[in-house]
């Protein structure tokens, strides 16, 4: 894991902010920009991601941190459910869909390997992993060696 001081130092801070610049750059295209409600959702949607790591990175705990990163990467979800809309609408290509879920994967995935990391660094908290053969979280006692978790 790279070490950071500041949210700014962050990668998926880095990338999440990649990801709103690409969203602006959708929402400037004039047939997107008749759609006000859609706009206005998907653009809140993606700056909250980058906003919500800022904010959990100057958190003064470790829970604290962890529940701002739990916020950004429910915002990344939202997005990417926006995406579905945009592609329905025609608002952008397959191939701009595909590049913009795949950036957001990536931004969810780099915030749940953060919460995972952070989770093993205060042994206070339970660790959570998710059992993808049904869909649910099974809690992981932090006695237990987090390799051998099933």
């Amino acid at each position: 894991m790279t070490l950071f001081r500041t949210f700014e130092d962050m990668e998926v801070w880095q990338e999440s902010r990649r990801l709103s610049w690409n969203i602006r750059e959708i929402c400037k295209r004039p047939a997107v920009q008749k759609d006000t409600i859609f706009t206005d959702q998907i653009t809140r949607a993606t700056r909250s991601i980058s906003h919500n790591i800022a904010e959990g990175c100057d958190a003064m705990t470790i829970p604290a941190f962890i529940q701002f990163l739990g916020y950004a990467k429910r915002s990344s979800a939202e997005v990417r459910s926006h995406l579905y809309d945009a592609l329905d609408e025609k608002y952008i290509s397959q191939n701009e869909f595909n590049e913009l879920i795949n950036q957001a994967k990536k931004i969810c995935s780099m915030i749940a390997k953060l919460i995972h990391h952070l989770q093993t660094q205060d042994r206070r908290i339970p660790r959570t992993v998710k059992d993808h053969t049904v869909g649910r979280r099974n809690e992981v006692t932090k006695t237990q060696d987090p390799t051998t978790a099933q």
